[in-house]
């Protein structure tokens, strides 16, 4: 199985109610993957209760099968829809990590 965690920083420029609302799109979009992509075990996407330490906005913890599920996920037409329509236009810094367990 493979762990795929990403974190997101908003663009700065985004009000707090704009920021809301894009958080709410990003974890509807992403966590409405599930049961669509083969071979996605899980996902969650983390919004709110971020403390003061943080230095993202956002967070997608997921469970694939294998890095094979993983490739296909990044491509999958659902996935690139979400991450197009929701996550793109509104973040400036994207970090991930991918491991397996």
């Amino acid at each position: 199985m493979v762990k795929h965690i990403i974190l997101w920083t908003l663009n700065p420029g985004l009000t707090a109610e704009e920021k809301a609302e894009v958080k709410r799109g990003i974890k509807e979009g992403l966590e409405g993957l599930a049961g669509k992509v083969p071979g996605l075990l899980d996902i969650r996407v983390v919004t709110d209760g971020r403390l003061e330490s943080s230095n993202c906005d956002v967070m997608l913890d997921s469970t694939l099968e294998s890095p094979e599920a993983l490739k296909g996920y990044a491509v999958h037409p659902a996935h690139v829809a979400v991450a197009d329509s929701k996550v793109r236009p509104y973040t400036v810094q994207r970090t991930c990590l991918d491991y397996e367990i």
